[in-house]
């Protein structure tokens, strides 16, 4: 079950060093925030298993979900709530098959699998493989998703919401002010990254898009 709507997303290149992030995300679970995803692609093994041990307390003081950006062996070892996936990962179902052959039983009853896709055809292969729920986007022009191309658009969520049954979080560009016209197009939630983050007041910036969502 997802029971957030407000998906933080982390990226520590925004910050000066990587301390400043975590007073920065505690400062949006205070406020609210329900799930974080770790999301530092380029770091080795070890300085990601040991950011991940951290923002694994983190989280866990708060009782707000934890993912882990495509290391499922890194999300097994710190007791993550879940992994998201990209479309170069391995696909939901083998995540799946990992987490329930591991011993960690009680992983596998709760083990939730987020999956980023850019357009229909993508949404419905991660709805098929077993995703949990997936990103979509990016709906605005955003720099993090530029790689992506261009920005899908509203009309693009809206078709996807009547192709898949699992939650979508619209994901690229949006904002306070934008974030309302995601829910309408259909979206369960948003993922953020800068609009949070890189805010002065970050409490005060989790709270607005909470508000806005509902929740």
């Amino acid at each position: 079950m997802i029971d957030f709507k407000l998906y933080l997303i982390t990226d520590r290149k925004l910050f000066a060093d990587s301390g400043l992030m975590f007073a920065a995300v505690e400062e949006a679970l205070k406020a609210g925030v329900r799930a974080v995803q770790l999301r530092e692609k380029d770091l080795p093994t070890r300085e990601l298993l040991y950011m991940a041990y951290k923002m694994r307390g983190l989280t866990a003081k708060y009782s707000a979900g934890f993912f882990i950006n495509d290391r499922v062996d890194i999300a097994l070892c710190v007791d993550a709530d879940g992994v998201h996936l990209g479309q170069n990962s391995i696909p939901a179902y083998a995540v799946r098959k990992a987490v329930n052959a591991s011993r960690i039983t009680h992983h596998a009853s709760r083990f939730l699998i987020g999956v980023s896709t850019h357009n229909s055809e993508e949404a419905v292969i991660a709805e098929m493989e077993g995703a949990d729920f997936v990103t979509f986007g990016p709906i605005y022009h955003t720099p993090s998703k530029l790689k992506y191309g261009e920005p899908v658009g509203l009309e693009s969520l809206k078709k996807v919401k009547e192709k898949i049954s699992i939650p979508i979080f619209g994901i690229g560009g949006i904002k306070s002010d934008n974030a309302k016209e995601v829910i309408d197009a259909g979206a369960y939630g948003a993922a953020v990254i800068s609009g949070i983050l890189i805010e002065a007041d970050t409490a005060s910036a989790a709270e607005k898009y909470l508000k806005i969502l509902g929740t």
